[in-house]
């Protein structure tokens, strides 16, 4: 391929990504975005995430996301959860199992434990009709309909698509928690994130300080006196 080549290539791929998302807007079931939305607000303890392959990666992006607003969630290894690491869930925690085709057997091994405990199970995948579907509690389909890769099969597509989903959540978490932007700068003190956040933090706080200062009862005849 020739350098005019690749670039057409990186742009049709990402031509079609952007096109999957826009048609998933319109598809995806809202009674279960909502439900999973509020399951997730009202989860008195962990957010657990599982996932194998690409759906691993999805699943430890959606469990930083909702960390970063302050709903402790986390990644839990399929091969560490059945050799002892289910320990970490609880009956008042939310386990999410990602598979795209929803009948990845190591994430159907955590299902029994689950129920045992009570937990709340999600499944996320592109199949109702699957094993996770049938189990989850709340069954969240994401699906597109062509993966860009030439032979519809690396999952980037429909990996991004679980993505956009649940960063959407978040950001609706966000509203409906009332996560402040103080909050978010308790849990960012290092990075870009945390310079724009101090920035802004800081002035507001400055301006409140001074608001107390003018107001105080104690400084009220002193400030008076500055204005005449």
């Amino acid at each position: 391929m020739n350098d005019r080549e690749i670039l057409a290539e990186v742009s049709r791929s990402m031509t079609m990504e952007a096109d999957e998302l826009r048609a998933l807007t319109s598809e995806l079931d809202g009674e279960k975005v909502v439900a999973v939305a509020k399951a997730l607000m009202n989860c008195r303890g962990k957010v657990i995430l599982s996932g194998c392959g690409t759906s691993a990666m999805a699943a430890k992006k959606i469990a930083h996301s909702l960390n970063c607003i302050e709903i402790p969630a986390l990644f839990l290894t399929p091969s560490d959860a059945v050799h002892g690491g289910l320990g970490v869930l609880q009956e008042e925690d939310v386990l999410i199992l990602i598979s795209k085709g929803g009948n990845t057997q190591e994430l159907v091994n955590l299902i029994p434990a689950c129920r045992t405990k009570h937990a709340l199970l999600i499944g996320v995948s592109e199949n109702p009709d699957s094993a996770i579907a049938r189990e989850a509690d709340i069954y969240l389909r994401v699906k597109v309909a062509r993966e860009p890769c030439r032979f519809n099969m690396l999952a980037t597509a429909s990996t991004l698509a679980v993505i956009s989903v649940f960063d959407s959540i978040c950001i609706a978490l966000m509203q409906m928690t009332g996560c402040t932007r103080e909050q978010f700068a308790v849990i960012h003190p290092g990075g870009a994130a945390d310079d724009r956040l101090a920035q802004s933090v800081f002035r507001h706080a400055a301006v409140a300080a001074e608001n107390r200062a003018y107001f105080s009862p104690r400084l009220r005849t002193r400030n008076s006196a500055r204005l005449f």
